[in-house]
């Protein structure tokens, strides 16, 4: 069964969270969308602290925070003490947030990335398992 994925955006990311959201639901993801829901300019950090609320009220749950450039709701939501959210603009970074850091939310550039390559990237961190072990110990000392 596939984890509740909760996903919300600025007014940047708002139309790359549109396209990540209908390639999740044909994915059959479990998602909700947090908003925001139209290009009007909003403040991102609301955004990103219901999204960190949203995760700590459903355990082992994922998150997706877009904003243009996906560092304004990785800085916000990373003041969570429940919250590792990653910016990631590759596969790869995709990959070792996962397992090296256990990231529970998926930071992206709206301005920055395009659709070709945003589907590998949302689809290498939903479905990567974190690497226990040493990781484990670091991760701890966040």
């Amino acid at each position: 069964m596939n984890k509740k994925i909760f996903l919300s955006s600025d007014h940047g990311g708002f139309e790359l969270k549109t396209s990540v959201i209908n390639f999740l639901k044909e994915g059959n993801y479990d998602v909700e969308d947090l908003g925001c829901f139209s290009l009007e300019s909003v403040d991102y950090p609301d955004y990103a602290n219901l999204m960190a609320k949203n995760i700590k009220n459903n355990i082992n749950s994922f998150g997706i925070l877009f904003c243009g450039t996906g560092i304004g709701v990785s800085i916000a939501a990373n003041r969570h003490s429940h919250i590792r959210a990653a910016l990631c603009t590759s596969v790869e970074m995709a990959s070792k947030s996962r397992k090296h850091n256990d990231a529970n939310v998926l930071a992206l550039g709206g301005r920055i990335l395009n659709n070709l390559i945003i589907k590998d990237i949302v689809f290498q961190f939903l479905n990567t398992d974190f690497e226990e072990g040493r990781h484990r110990l670091r991760v701890n000392k966040l």
